[in-house]
């Protein structure tokens, strides 16, 4: 009799524990287990990110105002030029053949002047003894005036011919040094309707700028003087700073995105950077130091319906009994979440400052302090496999 009452009770005790164990699952399978992260302090900046392309300060294009074919290049990519150093040279026999042409235009008309001088003054002398008509004498008078005319445009076609053989010697007007050489010798050129552009330099690369394009819901925060961080592709584990010059108000529409032109100024002192370079870029609009800060999983973090609902019942009891406390001064709704000494989940409100995408400062808070454990979400199936494997075993978390 005792012996089956022995039995009846070891098989009671198999059949709470199996149950036990379906319903609540052993301390290492439990799925109020979560991941932690450390609060920390440092240094944290709040930025906006771009792209530009980086581009000399000044630069000029060097032209012809003449057509012809070009007799010679003195200079290639990358020469160091001085102004007034000849760059290119035209051809010039049809050029010294207009200048050739002008001048005996004018030495024609300043014969045909002299003679309709001598013209006038006899035609002076007899219309006083009243031997011509008055009609006559006008015509002699006129024809004076149309020949002196006729020398003043002579002269200015001889002063365009001379200076359009000039203009044939093409010359640097910088000091600087050539980015683009679009001309060869033998190379025809017409600038009968526009410029053509042969040279452009680069007056100094020691001082360059970005032109980064930055969009719409971003440009308020960027103003001219403010830190700018960026990087090119080049020198990849690079970094370089410069600052903000100018916010151009002209906007560009682009697939339907809107964004503003951003000058960067920054310097070149190494040489390393080259025109035309893509720079990523991080505008940095704010920043602060020696402040603690969580990861931004943590905000987002929420725990189950019901241990938050056991939670603020618990905070709702204790506010009962501490009667007249104003409370927490950080903001509601704000907080994050951590186990305290009790393995109880419990709740730290705070207030946040600056964010750069991955933390967040912690301006105010009576709860969280450097070091500190909180939680940024639920462990994964492979990290709970890990742990059987370490043979950890995380405690029972929850209320």
């Amino acid at each position: 009799m005792k012996l089956r009452t022995v039995v009846y009770i070891l098989l009671a005790i198999i059949v709470v524990g199996g149950g036990y164990f379906l319903i609540f699952g052993s301390p290492e399978d439990t799925a109020d287990t979560y991941q932690f992260a450390t609060v920390t302090r440092g240094g944290i900046e709040n930025t906006v990110s771009a792209t530009g392309t980086l581009s000399p300060v000044t630069t000029v294009e060097v032209g012809t105002q003449v057509s012809g074919t070009i007799d010679s290049v003195y200079v290639d990519f990358n020469d160091i030029v001085h102004e007034g150093q000849v760059l290119v040279v035209l051809d010039t026999l049809l050029l010294k053949a207009a200048v050739i042409d002008a001048e005996a235009n004018l030495e024609r008309s300043q014969v045909q002047l002299e003679l309709a001088i001598t013209d006038h003054k006899r035609s002076q002398s007899l219309y006083d003894q009243k031997m011509i008509p008055e009609a006559d004498f006008l015509t002699s008078q006129s024809q004076v005036k149309v020949q002196q005319a006729t020398i003043r445009s002579s002269e200015a076609s001889l002063q365009r011919a001379r200076r359009n053989l000039g203009y044939a010697v093409i010359k640097s007007p910088i000091n600087g040094i050539v980015i683009e050489r679009n001309v060869e010798a033998g190379q025809t050129v017409a600038a009968s309707l526009s410029t053509p552009t042969l040279f452009i330099i680069a007056q100094n690369l020691s001082q360059m700028e970005i032109l980064a394009e930055v969009d719409e819901s971003d440009i308020g925060e960027i103003e001219p003087g403010q830190s700018v961080r960026y990087e090119v592709a080049a020198y990849a584990d690079k970094q370089f700073t410069g600052s903000v010059k100018q916010v151009r108000l002209q906007p560009r529409t682009i697939s339907n995105v809107v964004t503003y032109t951003v000058v960067v100024e920054t310097s070149n002192d190494e040489g390393v950077l080259l025109p035309g370079m893509t720079a990523t870029i991080d505008f940095i609009t704010d920043r602060c130091s020696d402040v603690l800060m969580i990861p931004n999983k943590a905000l987002r973090f929420q725990p189950s319906a019901e241990i938050m609902e056991a939670y603020f019942e618990k905070r709702r009891a204790e506010r009962e009994q501490r009667m007249g406390d104003a409370g927490d001064s950080t903001q509601p709704g704000r907080m994050v979440w951590y186990v305290d000494s009790l393995g109880q989940m419990s709740a730290a409100p705070l207030r946040t400052g600056i964010s750069d995408g991955t933390n967040t400062q912690v301006s105010a808070s009576r709860v969280l302090t450097e070091g500190m454990e909180i939680i940024v979400g639920f462990d994964t199936g492979e990290s709970a496999s890990n742990r059987q494997q370490t043979g950890f075993r995380p405690p029972r978390r929850g209320f």
